[in-house]
């Protein structure tokens, strides 16, 4: 491979082809930073709106520091990995109080930050302080397991070790930030799962497309296997308003908001799932019911059936005990936009804004 002339092809087809994408108009360490933790395991057609909002509620990484949790996990709402913004929050604090409100510059004290590894290191040290410094994520580890050809599992430590290398032979000088774009914006739209390589600007230095085993590039691990989890959940709707309660530290989505439920057990109808998990939650009595809707979602390997029950408070009124949650209580369903919810109970919360037989809950009249 001619390690100039691929550089060259590359950036002028970059030059030619990047997408006009927000955080590019003026690079600064800041946005980067923001768009390149929300960019991952995210779609980039989805990142470019909670980009601007994001901005436009925190400006700066002291406006960041200064933000209460909930307000930053609601702005990351849909979003997902929602440990993401919690290491942000704590990133802009350390900044905060470390570096007196300037984004550390050398690559080590970047990569000390909180949820910054050596992929979101290099790509803020190449792209807004111009060092030659490599960002190797998915993207661009496909891109080079197809150029160098390589027979090794792409996602281990060798590979990796290699691919950084070669990417740090290739970078040229002046122009660091716009060859880590230019390998990612490649990965992402010419050199992807399904690859065009008749478009590809520098598909006379790879050796895959040489040898024929484009197809067999990268070589990936064998897939974990998915896990099924059927799961029941209740809104207790009592005095017009419904109970939510807020998940512990260490839990799944640590510091979101839910409507109290859990796991089917073995020989239980979702419908009394309900009702016992309502007595370990928050040791309240209730009926379901109707049956409000079922809620598919994802998360890792995990595929979620969430079976959803409108209940009612059996018996006199009691007070929530919340056994399993940091805090808890009644609101009125508007108020629930207030709060950050896992995916499941967000998308529950939107039928039932939208179903006619709910709807008028959620009336601000």
């Amino acid at each position: 491979m001619d390690g100039t002339l691929f550089t060259q092809q590359l950036l002028d087809w970059y030059d030619a082809n990047r997408r006009d994408l927000p955080w590019r108009h003026a690079p600064e360490p800041y946005g980067v930073w923001v768009s390149e933790i929300m960019a991952q395991q995210t779609r980039m057609d989805r990142v470019v709106g909670y980009y601007e909002r994001w901005m436009d509620r925190f400006p700066d990484i002291v406006t960041l520091a200064r933000a209460h949790e909930e307000d930053v996990l609601k702005l990351w709402e849909g979003l997902g990995y929602y440990s993401r913004a919690r290491n942000m929050l704590k990133a802009a604090r350390s900044v905060v109080d470390g570096h007196g409100g300037e984004f550390p510059s050398d690559p080590a004290s970047i990569r000390s930050l909180p949820g910054v590894g050596g992929y979101t290191a290099g790509a803020i040290s190449s792209i807004a302080f111009g060092l030659p410094e490599p960002a190797v994520d998915a993207n661009v580890l496909r891109v080079f397991a197809r150029v160098l050809d390589l027979g090794m599992p792409v996602r281990g430590s060798a590979a990796r070790s290699l691919v950084e290398k070669t990417v740090r032979s290739l970078m040229p000088d002046g122009r660091a930030g716009d060859f880590t774009q230019a390998l990612m914006e490649l990965g992402a739209l010419v050199c992807a799962k399904n690859p065009d390589c008749a478009r590809c600007p520098v598909r006379d230095h790879c050796a895959a497309l040489e040898a024929g085993t484009v197809s067999q590039r990268p070589v990936l691990p064998v897939p974990k296997k998915t896990v099924r989890i059927n799961m029941a959940t209740g809104v207790l709707l009592h005095g017009g308003r419904m109970l939510i309660q807020k998940r512990r530290p260490g839990d799944v989505w640590p510091g979101l908001w839910e409507f109290p439920g859990g796991v089917v057990e073995e020989g239980e109808t979702p419908s009394q799932a309900v009702v016992r998990e309502y007595m370990e939650e928050v040791e309240l009595p209730v009926t379901p019911v109707e049956d409000i809707t079922t809620v598919a979602y994802s998360y890792t390997r995990y595929r979620v059936t969430m079976h959803c029950f409108l209940c009612r408070l059996d018996g006199e009124d009691a007070a929530p005990v919340f056994n399993e949650a940091v805090e808890g209580g009644f609101v009125s369903p508007p108020a629930l936009a207030d709060y950050a919810f896992p995916a499941g109970h967000r998308r529950l919360i939107r039928f039932m804004q939208e179903a006619p037989r709910f709807a008028p809950l959620f009336s601000e009249d």
